[in-house]
């Protein structure tokens, strides 16, 4: 474990890129000795400072779910991060481009908890029984780490590069769902981007959560009833201009769009 207060200071720095919208230079560059388990105790840091100020945990996000960005950062199994309150944005609703740093945007589905659920011995099927249902959803992710230039533990450390999310407001029972069959088609400014499917995200995107609950149940945690889950992206992140407005069509879910100033 890395000295606390090598820990303190990169929390500090994080807390500030995200207060002053001025990215830092990735932490591995400056400490390659960084362990995942360090990168979490960073990002525990920030989040317990977000909430101190007023912000409220709910949810969370899984990353790294497809193969293709696993094999991109060298790693076997995804990472979370933390969803909170201020990270919510309504569907349609303009966001205003200056608060963040240089945005991208992932078309998701969004799982809603029905009850709590913790590992060890969480199942694809059990993680489904637990949820109450699944709405559309476009992340935007975002990163305080300059140019993007991120390893696992970059990421891990600045929140899993959470930014905001946009969830869509129809919600249908998981058990109603092959989850690894539900279609996207994301959009901007009208011209097709890019398709993807459920099965990106680790075969089933409920297998995602049941991961994330077996994970947090080894670090005596877990999910709890009504916290939001994102697991993961279906399709390759899109750069944010000035002016865009996109759009995932999800089969069965319908649409939801995101809107940049």
């Amino acid at each position: 474990m890395t000295d606390a207060d090598v820990l303190d200071r990169f929390a500090d720095e994080l807390s500030t890129a995200i207060a002053d919208r001025q990215p830092v230079e990735p932490l591995t560059d400056r400490a390659p000795g960084l362990t995942i388990e360090d990168a979490y105790a960073i990002q525990t840091r920030v989040i317990d400072r977000r909430i101190a100020a007023g912000a409220r945990m709910i949810g969370r996000k899984i990353g790294l779910t497809s193969r293709p960005m696993q094999q991109l950062l060298g790693v076997d199994e995804p990472d979370f991060g933390v969803l909170l309150d201020d990270m919510f944005v309504e569907d349609g609703d303009e966001i205003p481009l200056d608060t963040l740093l240089q945005p991208r945007v992932e078309a998701e589905l969004a799982f809603v908890m029905a009850r709590d659920l913790a590992g060890p011995g969480v199942t694809t099927a059990t993680a489904l029984t637990a949820v109450a249902g699944v709405l559309p959803a476009i992340e935007v992710v975002d990163s305080r780490v300059a140019d993007w230039r991120i390893k696992l533990v970059d990421t891990v450390a600045d929140n899993a590069s959470s930014g905001l999310l946009v969830v869509g407001g129809r919600m249908r029972p998981a058990t109603d769902l092959d989850l690894r069959l539900i279609g996207v088609v994301v959009s901007r400014n009208g011209e097709l981007l890019d398709t993807g499917a459920g099965a990106a995200a680790l075969g089933n995107p409920a297998r995602c959560v049941a991961w994330l609950a077996n994970k947090l149940g080894s670090l005596g945690s877990g999910l709890r009833a009504g916290d939001v889950v994102l697991p993961g992206a279906v399709h390759k992140m899109v750069p944010v201009r000035p002016g865009d407005s996109f759009r995932a069509e999800f089969s069965r879910l319908g649409a939801v769009t995101a809107r940049f100033s």
